[in-house]
């Protein structure tokens, strides 16, 4: 059976007083909207529809950044989620299969919680997802009978009796595409808030002789976010349970709670992150590797056996190859690293190629950028870059070259040649001596001048 998903992201969320949609607010690196569409992502779906609102230019495009083949409807007035699914229907038009709403503001729904209820739909017509809420609050109430559900009542239509049932929705569904439809058609909003919700579409099910029963999950993968305060905790639980599973990986975490992952880092076993150390999006770590205290990473990959830090930065297109060394205060940038390669200090490498077993002394810098466009440097294999030494881009190091510290090199070196680039040094015997001199008496007249 074919699988669609709808995916509710018009709201503008004022509580968190922003002028980003709030579905575009970001957990680990990534917005909340992406989150929701890789769990969908579970169950393989045939088409995804996302229904925007709010910033609907925005949010449209943060999900083709993900998804290119992502269609949109938009809902330009909000009134209920039975009303927003409906705007889905003509981007579903000739669909024949399940689907599944879910919400862009609420990105912790695992996937084997979607593919069970893909699979209990196989067996009922409409399907819900619920939990059991440790404070039930304003939350919509499951009332069931045995395993069928019989309807969804609203927290502010709700008796007493019904709100002292904890069994609560989460407001995920899944029915056939036809079936769904042809309930939304039927609801109304006769209700106290005046809204068409689509909770309504289990009791309007019932009364066609459908069946309907719910899923139930962990209230974790329900929570929805609402204000920055519930993004920061969201962003706490996310990490917790990132940090657990690295570690269930095989990855030693010497201080779990100072590392902070992305939505996509990948990290291999028996490689060890020491303290304080951020991933931004788009990192692979391969296996064996260390990661030293303070460093930050982002759109790169490093190899096997590599070291990294304390205190380094590795920006987007920096690959470090096998048993590559990059030490304290080191920034890499659209930079390969071949094996062996060392750049142990005070370095910034950007836009280049450094050869196998190349030593970088420390304060080196590649000169990449002319104030217009962006040069390439290439350092050949068993090279030897002098302290502070500056390579103005495009340059080119041979093999087994040299540059004598404190060089500026701005012409190709041939291999294994030495490159000299420093003005001649010149000595003046007694001068020093004669100038601090000079320099104290000219401060002794301001001062008096100042009185």
């Amino acid at each position: 059976m074919s699988t669609a998903l709808i995916i509710l992201a018009a709201g503008m969320g004022t509580r968190m007083n922003s002028d980003l949609p709030k579905v575009l607010h970001q957990i680990a690196g990534a917005p909340l909207l992406i989150h929701a569409m890789k769990a969908g992502a579970a169950v393989a779906p045939e088409r995804t529809v996302i229904v925007t609102g709010h910033g609907a230019a925005q949010v449209e495009q943060a999900a083709r950044e993900w998804d290119e083949d992502t269609q949109f409807a938009l809902q330009a007035e909000q009134n209920g989620t039975a009303h927003a699914v409906a705007q889905a229907r003509e981007a579903l038009a000739g669909f024949s299969g399940d689907v599944i709403v879910l919400y862009g503001d609420t990105p912790f729904i695992q996937p084997e919680t979607l593919e069970a209820m893909v699979q209990a739909r196989a067996r009922h017509d409409v399907v819900v997802l619920g939990f059991t809420a440790a404070d039930p609050d304003r939350y919509g109430r499951l009332v069931m009978d045995g395993t069928a559900l019989e309807r969804i009542v609203e927290y502010k239509d709700a008796t007493d009796q019904e709100r002292a049932i904890t069994l609560c929705n989460s407001g995920v569904i899944c029915a056939d595409c036809e079936t769904l439809f042809s309930l939304i058609d039927a609801v109304d909003n006769n209700n106290a808030a005046g809204e068409y919700y689509l909770t309504d579409i289990v009791g309007l099910a019932r009364t066609r002789g459908l069946s309907a029963t719910a899923v139930t999950c962990d209230e974790s993968e329900t929570l929805g976010i609402n204000s920055r305060a519930e993004l920061a905790a969201a962003e706490t639980a996310w990490q917790s349970r990132a940090r657990q599973i690295a570690m269930e990986d095989g990855v030693t975490l010497l201080a779990p709670e100072t590392v902070f992952f992305a939505h996509d880092t990948v990290v291999g076993r028996d490689t060890v992150i020491e303290q304080n150390v951020v991933f931004g999006p788009n990192v692979t770590v391969e296996s064996n590797a260390r990661i030293r205290a303070f460093s930050h990473l982002e759109g790169c990959h490093v190899s096997q056996r590599a070291i990294v830090g304390p205190f380094a930065r590795l920006r987007p297109g920096a690959e470090l190859a096998e048993d590559v060394h990059v030490g304290n205060f080191v920034e890499i940038k659209n930079a390969y690293l071949d094996e062996g390669a060392k750049a142990n200090h005070l370095t910034y490498i950007g836009d280049a190629s450094i050869g196998k077993a190349t030593n970088i002394g420390a304060g080196t810098i590649t000169c990449n950028y002319d104030g217009v466009m962006k040069h390439h440097t290439e350092i050949g294999a068993n090279a030897f870059i002098g302290s502070n030494t500056m390579l103005v881009a495009p340059v080119r190091v041979g093999h087994r070259a040299m540059t004598a510290s404190g060089s500026v090199i701005t012409t190709d070196i041939p291999d294994e040649a030495l490159a000299l680039a420093r003005a001649k040094q010149v000595n003046k015997p007694g001068l020093a001596t004669k100038l601090f001199d000079i320099l104290k008496k000219q401060k002794e007249k301001r001062q008096k001048g100042a009185e």
